[in-house]
C-alpha cells in the first residue's frame, strides 16, 4: 500500500476510535459487517439510527407491551327482585313443641287413650280452640309417637295458628314415620307456601297430589306454582349471565396466554435476528486455519494478514508464512460464487486440510466442488498453479 494511502487509514482508523459514531454512516455499512466478521463488538453508537442493534432489555420492554391484553371492568350482576303474589307470614321462634319418644312400647291400652285425646282435639278445633286442640293432639303423641297423622293433625292446626316452622317439624316427624304421608307432604307444603318457600312448597304439594288428591293441594298449587316458576326463570336467567361471564373470562385469560406465547416467540426470534446481525457480514463458517480471525487486518491494511496461510498457499507466488502484500482480498469478499463456496461445510473442510498441508491438494484435484474454488482463489491471488 502506498505511504499516503496507509497513513489515511491509519487517521480514519484513529477517528473511529476515538469517534465510533463515524460508523454509523450509512456509507460505511460494509465497513461495520467487515469488522463484526472479525469478532468486533462494536458499540451502540457505531449504528446507524434506522437499524440500531437492540439490547436484550429492549427487546424484552417492547414483548413486554405486545402482552398486554385489554383489562375490562365488569360490571357487577346485581340480580332483580322477583315480583310475586301471595301473602307470607313471619316465621315463628317458639320454642320446640313436645315431641313422643319412638322408642318406647306403645301398649293397646295407649293407643285408645290416644285416639280419645285425639278425638277431644278434633271437637276444639270444631270450636275454635287451637291451643285446647294442640294440647290434645301433643297428649295423643304422647301416648302413641308411632303415629303419623297424629303429629300430620297437629302441623295442621299449627298452621291455623300461622305457625309455619312448629307445623314443618310436625310434618317432617309424620314421614319420617311415614314416608308416604299425603297429609305430611300437604301440611309442609303448606306451611313453607307460608314462609315464601314457593320452590319447596309446589315440591311437597305435587307429591302430596299424587298420594293423595283433594281441593285444597289444588287451590293453594294454583297460587303457589306461578311464584315457583318465577323464581326458576330468574334463577336461570342470571346463572346464564354468570355462566357468560365467566366464558368471558375463559376467553380472555386464553387471549392472555396466546399473547406471552406470541411475545416469547417474537422476542426469541428478534434475540436470534440481533445475534444473526452482530456475527453477519464475514464468510460463513469463518477462513480455514490461518485465515481464521483477522485480528491483526487484512492482506494490504497494516500488519498484514496474521500467520499467513501456512507454507504458503501452492501456486499464490508468496513466501512461506504470509499471502502477497499485494493482493486485493475484497475480490474475494465481493466473488458471490466464493461466498456461497464457504458456507458449504465439505468446501471449507478440504480448504482446512489443503492449508495445513498444501501438499494434500492433489487429493482434492478431483473433487468437483473444491477444485473449481481452489483455481478460483489461486487466481485472486495472482498464481496459476492450482488451475
Amino acid at each position: 500500500m502506498e505511504p499516503s494511502k496507509l497513513k489515511e487509514l491509519k487517521f480514519f482508523i484513529e477517528q473511529c476510535k476515538s469517534n465510533p459514531e463515524t460508523l454509523a454512516d450509512p456509507s460505511l455499512s460494509f465497513f461495520r459487517d467487515y469488522l463484526e466478521s472479525l469478532g468486533a463488538n462494536l458499540p451502540q453508537s457505531a449504528y446507524s439510527k434506522s437499524n440500531p442493534v437492540e439490547s436484550d432489555d429492549d427487546i424484552e420492554d417492547v414483548e413486554e407491551e405486545k402482552v398486554k391484553v385489554e383489562e375490562v371492568v365488569e360490571d357487577e350482576i346485581i340480580e332483580s327482585d322477583v315480583e310475586l303474589e301471595g301473602e307470607t307470614v313471619e316465621p315463628d321462634d317458639d320454642p320446640p313443641q313436645k315431641m313422643g319418644d319412638s322408642s318406647i312400647e306403645v301398649t293397646e291400652e295407649n293407643r285408645e287413650s290416644s285416639q280419645l285425646a285425639k278425638a277431644k282435639a278434633m271437637e276444639a278445633i270444631g270450636e275454635g280452640k287451637l291451643e285446647e286442640a294442640i294440647e290434645n293432639l301433643t297428649e295423643a303423641i304422647i301416648l302413641n309417637p308411632t303415629s303419623a297423622i297424629m303429629y300430620a293433625n297437629r302441623a295442621s292446626v299449627y298452621i291455623k295458628m300461622k305457625k309455619p316452622n312448629a307445623a314443618i317439624r310436625d310434618a317432617n316427624a309424620a314421614l319420617e314415620i311415614n314416608p308416604d304421608s299425603a297429609k305430611g307432604y300437604k301440611s309442609r307444603g303448606i306451611a313453607r307456601a307460608m314462609l315464601g318457600q314457593w320452590q319447596e312448597a309446589a315440591k311437597d304439594l305435587h307429591v302430596a297430589s299424587n298420594i293423595d288428591y283433594d281441593e285444597e293441594i289444588s287451590a293453594v298449587l294454583k297460587k303457589v306454582e306461578p311464584n315457583a316458576h318465577k323464581i326458576e326463570e330468574h334463577r336461570r336467567k342470571y346463572d346464564r349471565l354468570r355462566k357468560e361471564r365467566e366464558d368471558k373470562r375463559a376467553e380472555r385469560e386464553r387471549q392472555r396466554r396466546r399473547a406471552e406465547a406470541q411475545a416469547e416467540y417474537e422476542k426469541a426470534k428478534k434475540k436470534e435476528q440481533s445475534s444473526s446481525s452482530r456475527n453477519s457480514g464475514g464468510m460463513p463458517g469463518g477462513f480455514p486455519a490461518g485465515m481464521g480471525g483477522f485480528s491483526g487486518g487484512m492482506p494490504g491494511m497494516p500488519g498484514g494478514f496474521p500467520g499467513g496461510m501456512p507454507g504458503g498457499f501452492p501456486g499464490a507466488g508468496g513466501a512461506p508464512g504470509g499471502v502477497p502484500g499485494n493482493v486485493d482480498f475484497s475480490q474475494i469478499l465481493n466473488d458471490p460464487d466464493l461466498m456461497s463456496a464457504f458456507g458449504d461445510p465439505e468446501v471449507m473442510a478440504a480448504l482446512q486440510d489443503v492449508m495445513k498441508n498444501p501438499a494434500n491438494l492433489a487429493k482434492h484435484q478431483s473433487n468437483p466442488k473444491v477444485a473449481p474454488v481452489i483455481a478460483k482463489m489461486m487466481s485472486k491471488f495472482g498464481g496459476g498453479g492450482a488451475q
